[in-house]
């Protein structure tokens, strides 16, 4: 439902406020009045736009517009036309980290006009603690095409800024020439401006520490095959990043960096949070409000739990018998699925993976499958190859696998964020809905509001996820700091199946070699939670159901993977964080200690007040407890979590 309604307050505002800029300027706040921007015009008449918080400064003056092969609409701009409505809506999700949501905004809709008469639409919604914009061209005449050849969109953040970014990485480097992967590590707290890793800019979405003024997140979303995935280019010294687009070396050098729509079109939507705290970052949802449906579901979608056998086993469990120990395994903690990862196609075959779907159906376990997506973009060997990348071929092998009844697919090993690669995702989603698979995505891009763009997409990695613990020691040295930064940056506004929950104290088959982990068996159930993907492929093995106590198994067998709410009680990036989630009546407050020292905190959970409670916790000694714990009158409690420790507080009666 949406009400128009006009802000003569606002352009009162306005004009006490912004009285030393130039007249053509506009501004919109929030419902709740105190997020502010600013939007106005230079000398040039180019367009640029503040954003304030309760009055302090989050965003400086930034630049907005295009250039684009029909027209500069970069500078030289008349403001011919303004309009305002108030935009509510409520939706339902089954995917992100809430299930209903309500969303509230202001929008303002402000029309440029260029000396040859060209327009843009610049479009501002703001709602509490988040702004999202984009731009919007009309058809003029015959010209119903356009090139964007730069997009002007930049955010201007004070020098005192810190930031929390990951380098986005060169084409065509790393094992087997397939990054840009989107598995890069993360700088805490760089100063403003500093270079990234590669030096051709950063990931979405970004974290930026504004001192004492407050916190933003940038990301976007809304990209469809209409539109490049974008990225943020480097920094300059007074705190100035803006959009960029794709390296043209992605997809093998083919295909072009710069996104062409038709006209009339829009760009995907530019996303702010911004809060005086980090719970509105842990907490958005604008990935999700600003965008719609594409298409109807085929069928009504299940999530759950997986096993993944090749995490601690490797290649060489794929293979007949090691996937039907996992299809046990799964039925075993009550798990809905199983995933069958690379080479099933050579080392078990199409025949005999009708033989494990009927296999695991007897235990009432789903089956899924890995695919490559590759055709000429980077040299993975693993198979099965050539059938993602071709509509017939797709569509042939979708065919197959629902003839069997598989549940779902996971595609691995991406090109880049060019258009076309954003067109190959949209078609594999499209056409995995048409044979009722749901879709998980790897060695990819960060999506942009796909849980609620496409039915069936359930969730991508974009992240150094739980492989590089069985490759790497230096992951497991760090993995503590790692996951403390995942709920504020890359999982707050996008599903991330990370793989967690890897108990083995080594990283092997036989759990007596390879990797060694660092964090505690609590930690590793945290996880769980911490992370949110509505189907967890965990890391948990047969041997695990004899190593562990009886109250560590009923928690694995319980946890749920969708959630009904999600809260932040206390963190900061890369320390430590604590959160709370929701489904139906349970509440599971997780927290984890990134830090060298115990953490004590005194949390305040007024959802769990007058309820039964338990909570796992780390001993000093790292072994882990089950303990009754309960709330005092003022609804708090006082924890302790080890370095690289966790602990969980759960109502949930299942997992005790």
């Amino acid at each position: 439902m949406k009400k128009v309604v006009f802000f003569s307050m606002l352009a009162l505002t306005a004009q006490a406020v912004y009285a030393q800029l130039p007249s053509s300027k506009a501004l919109i706040s929030s419902p709740d009045s105190k997020l502010q921007v600013a939007v106005f015009q230079n000398e040039a008449g180019s367009v640029l736009y503040e954003v304030s918080y309760k009055g302090k400064a989050i965003l400086e003056q930034s630049p907005l517009g295009l250039t684009t092969n029909i027209s500069d609409f970069s500078k030289s701009l008349k403001l011919t036309g303004q309009k305002t409505a108030v935009i509510q809506e409520q939706y339902t999700a089954n995917r992100i980290k809430k299930s209903q949501v309500s969303y509230h905004a202001n929008e303002l809709v402000l029309t440029y006009e260029t000396p040859g008469k060209q327009k843009l639409d610049i479009t501002f919604r703001v709602s509490n603690n988040d702004i999202a914009f984009r731009y919007s061209l009309p058809q003029v005449g015959e010209t119903a095409r356009c090139v964007i050849e730069k997009e002007q969109t930049g955010f201007d953040f004070p020098r005192f800024t810190t930031t929390f970014l990951t380098p986005q990485a060169t084409p065509l480097i790393g094992w087997k020439q397939t990054k840009p992967s989107y598995e890069e590590e993360y700088a805490p707290d760089e100063p403003i401006g500093t270079p990234s890793k590669y030096k051709v800019g950063y990931t979405f979405p970004g974290l930026f520490h504004v001192g004492d003024n407050g916190w933003a997140l940038v990301s976007e979303t809304g990209v469809s095959s209409l539109y490049c995935g974008s990225k943020l280019s480097e920094g300059t010294s007074d705190g100035l990043y803006t959009i960029a687009f794709p390296e043209p070396g992605e997809n093998n050098g083919l295909g072009s960096a710069k996104p062409g729509i038709a006209l009339p079109g829009e760009t995907p939507w530019r996303t702010i949070t911004v809060g005086e705290n980090l719970k509105p970052i842990v907490e958005t949802t604008v990935p999700f409000d600003v965008v719609k449906p594409l298409y109807e579901p085929s069928k009504e979608y299940s999530f759950g739990r997986a096993t993944w056998s090749w995490l601690e086993w490797q290649d060489e469990s794929i293979n007949y018998e090691d996937q039907k120990t996992f299809v046990d395994l799964s039925a075993a903690l009550g798990y809905e699925f199983v995933l069958v990862d690379n080479w099933w196609d050579t080392r078990i075959g199409h025949d005999k993976i009708k033989d494990l779907v009927a296999y695991a159906q007897s235990k009432n376990v789903g089956i899924c499958l890995w695919y490559n997506s590759n055709g000429y973009w980077n040299d993975a060997p693993q198979g099965p190859k050539n059938k993602m990348n071709t509509s017939f071929e797709r569509k042939k092998e979708m065919a197959w696998m629902k003839s069997l009844g598989i549940k779902g697919i996971k595609v691995d090993f991406f090109a880049g964020d060019k258009q076309e690669t954003m067109k190959l995702y949209e078609d594999i989603l499209s056409d995995a809905n048409g044979y009722g698979l749901a879709v998980i995505f790897h060695g990819c891009t960060l999506p942009r509001g796909w849980e609620r763009m496409y039915p069936n997409f359930v969730a991508s990695e974009a992240v150094l996820a739980s492989e590089n613990l069985i490759f790497t020691q230096q992951a497991n040295d760090k993995e503590a700091y790692n996951a403390a930064l995942h709920p504020f940056i890359r999982n707050s506004v996008a599903s991330m199946d990370f793989g967690p929950v890897l108990l083995n104290k080594r990283h092997n088959k036989k759990n007596d070699g390879g990797r060694i982990r660092k964090t505690t068996d609590i930690f590793q159930l945290a996880t769980a939670v911490l992370f949110q993907s509505p189907i967890q492929n965990f890391g948990v093995t047969p041997n695990n159901l004899k190593e562990f106590p009886e109250y560590v198994i009923n928690f694995l067998k319980d946890v749920p993977t969708v959630w009904d709410e999600t809260v932040f009680i206390d963190g900061y990036p890369g320390k430590y964080c604590v959160l709370a989630r929701r489904s139906k009546d349970n509440w599971y407050v997780t927290g984890i200690n990134a830090e060298k020292q115990a953490k004590k905190l005194t949390l305040s959970l007024p959802m769990l007040a007058g309820k039964n409670l338990v909570q796992y916790a780390d001993k000093e000694n790292r072994e882990s407890q089950l303990q009754q714990v309960s709330l005092n009158k003022k609804g708090e409690i006082n924890v302790v979590m080890q370095p690289d420790g966790a602990i969980i507080i759960t109502n949930a009666t299942g997992s005790r």
